[in-house]
């Protein structure tokens, strides 16, 4: 290994990532690593990590190799895995054609929520193909000090529950989960979003995201909005027959989420790259020792 390791900064609406490019996965980048990595006082800083790897090189992403070249092999800022991250895969395509593996229009991304299709525009907006939500059965109800509210239950390819409050003030500082019942609706935990009107299918939102807290934007979460939205005003797109959109606000900025009549998601927006640098391999390495 060099003593030296490449890394990005990026971000899609202000969630922000560090990047690291490892086509055929030699790196270790065991969970203390990344939280180290992620940590905003002594490492790089970032709500998670996009660890860049050909799908062919990685044990969860070969059976996926023959439908896209990429794997997103995505950890949240303490470390853990997570299935899929909507912001993320924008950033990961934006940093994919930065780097010459990609150019404008349409691209395959492996994940471990499945294959997404992305689309990236001569603007640079980019499109993430999000693919269904999934709309649970059974109440769900989440808490913020003495506030409760009944929230629904959204699956993007990693959990949510979406509440609408009046304020979103009243989802509190989000630094610690906001507990739900019942337990057993969200055994891994759940993402869980506050959700205000601002007009015609136009929402803003705020999020705890399991393992990292409150971020400044959540791509699988606006989507999750987006659905329990047009579903408490009465719009499905199977019914329809045709699609619908919400602009959502996010306190980094807004996404568009398209729900068309075959029940596939798009969200679109933007994704930028803002430093490059080097990792001290030293210093990775030596986390081991400190956090065995």
């Amino acid at each position: 290994m060099s003593t030296r390791i490449a890394f990005l900064k990026g971000h899609g609406t202000e969630n922000d990532f560090v990047i690291v490019p490892d086509p055929e996965n030699a790196l270790e980048l065991p969970p203390a690593a990344v939280a180290a990595l992620c940590d905003r006082r002594a490492g790089i800083g970032g709500d998670g990590l996009l660890h860049v790897v050909r799908s062919a090189a990685h044990p969860d992403a070969r059976h996926l190799a023959s439908e896209a070249e990429w794997f997103m092999d995505y950890r949240n800022g303490d470390g853990s895995v997570a299935e899929m991250c909507g912001n993320g895969v924008r950033v990961f395509a934006h940093y994919l054609q930065r780097a010459g593996h990609a150019g404008e229009g349409d691209l395959a991304v492996a994940t471990r929520g499945g294959v997404k299709s992305v689309h990236i525009d001569k603007e640079g907006d980019i499109t993430v193909g999000m693919g269904k939500a999934l709309l649970p059965e059974g109440d769900v109800t989440v808490s913020v000090a003495d506030h409760s509210w009944p929230a629904r239950n959204v699956n993007m390819g990693n959990p949510h529950a979406v509440a609408f409050v009046d304020d979103l003030a009243q989802a509190g500082n989000l630094f610690s989960a906001p507990p739900f019942t019942p337990a057993t609706a969200y055994p891994d935990g759940v993402n869980v979003e506050f959700v205000v009107d601002r007009g015609p299918r136009h929402v803003a939102m705020r999020v705890h995201e399991r393992g990292v807290g409150e971020t400044r934007s959540c791509g699988t979460g606006a989507c999750a909005v987006a659905v329990a939205a047009a579903r408490r005003d009465g719009l499905d797109p199977a019914v329809t027959g045709s699609p619908v959109t919400y602009a959502v606000d996010l306190p980094g900025g807004r996404l568009v989420i398209t729900e068309r009549a075959d029940g596939e998601i798009e969200m679109t927006g933007p994704a930028a790259i803002v430093a490059e640098g080097e990792i001290d391999a030293d210093w990775l390495a030596g986390l081991e020792t400190v956090n065995p």
